[in-house]
């Protein structure tokens, strides 16, 4: 038997004991990860290359893709590997850098959703002005905005969650360090600061999520004026997806956060776990890019054979020099 209280790091239980559904669990996180992976990466490629996307909307969108790339190969390859050999133990160093990783690029989620609804917003209800107020510099003093937001958000809750004296053993219900979790190694009311912090990092969630909603009620009371159905339903299926996205992410997340963890762990805590870490990241590249004609098109271009022999010949040109 091992020691888990000697141990510097953690035990992390994952989703069973049994061999076979480890490995089971292993192969239906490497797909999940592998279609996440090379969707978002495909967003990314496509919305780079092709310049009629060089636009406010689709260049949130890129870093939207970039978050979920990175936010969903924070915990997942991890649990694969636990799976695969059949060990769960993770190192503290490991666990801090899980911990600052997913605090700091779930937020930036957040803050880079909210961007794009307030896009949406500039683009249907203040037309005129749209290019007046997202030019690219205000785009790139809003992306560094998200990024250095989630930064900070994540080294708050990293030193302030890494700074709680722990006691008994260190065995975490989850298949990555999960903060909730890890606060009830926490000994007796010490974890206080913590609940403060993430109370905070819930307000402003909270404000982003009221942005949000106050976006699109906006939205949609313009587009119900829109005498064409053709443009209503362009619209439409421009926002929708947005809508769904941020509905589903941060309806999920915040229930799994704001609930008090329970004393025996449950299957239903895992499966919201993966519902707000694994699922949106794979969501996103179909809800954008099947759902929206610009994006197959420029797809169709970039797999088309004239697109790789012009960039067969750029390669050639480009080594020759």
């Amino acid at each position: 038997m091992v020691n888990l209280t000697s141990m510097s790091g953690f035990l992390l239980m994952g989703f069973s004991d049994e061999r076979y559904l480890q490995i089971l669990h292993a192969l239906m996180f490497l797909v999940t990860y592998l279609l996440a992976f090379i969707g978002n990466l495909l967003i990314i490629t496509i919305i780079t290359l092709d310049l009629r996307l060089h636009s406010p909307m689709y260049y949130f969108l890129k870093h939207l893709s970039l978050l979920d790339l990175c936010f969903i190969s924070v915990t997942v390859p991890q649990s694969i590997a636990n799976s695969l050999m059949d060990n769960g133990y993770i190192s503290l160093a490991q666990c801090i850098l899980q911990v600052f990783f997913f605090i700091a690029l779930a937020s930036s989620e957040v803050a880079i959703l909210t961007v794009m609804s307030y896009d949406r917003y500039a683009a249907i209800c203040q037309p005129l002005r749209y290019e007046t107020i997202m030019d690219p510099s205000a785009c790139r003093h809003a992306v560094i905005a998200v990024w250095i937001a989630g930064g900070l958000s994540g080294l708050v809750h990293t030193a302030v969650n890494f700074s709680i004296p722990l006691c008994g053993e260190r065995v975490i219900h989850q298949f990555f360090c999960d903060v909730p979790q890890m606060l009830k190694l926490a000994c007796s009311t010490e974890f206080i600061n913590e609940i403060a912090v993430a109370a905070f990092t819930t307000s402003i969630a909270f404000i982003c999520l009221i942005s949000i909603v106050l976006s699109y009620i906006r939205i949609f009371s313009t587009v119900l004026r829109i005498p064409s159905a053709e443009g209503r339903t362009k619209v439409f299926s421009t926002c929708l997806p947005h809508l769904f996205v941020v509905t589903f992410f941060l309806s999920v997340a915040g229930f799994e956060f704001l609930r008090p963890p329970s004393d025996s762990p449950s299957a239903m805590d895992l499966m919201f776990s993966v519902f707000y870490t694994v699922i949106p990241p794979m969501l996103n590249p179909v809800i954008y890019s099947l759902r929206n004609d610009a994006m197959k098109a420029a797809l169709k271009k970039v797999l088309s054979k004239e697109e790789f022999a012009q960039r067969k010949m750029y390669l050639k040109a480009m080594f020759k020099l």
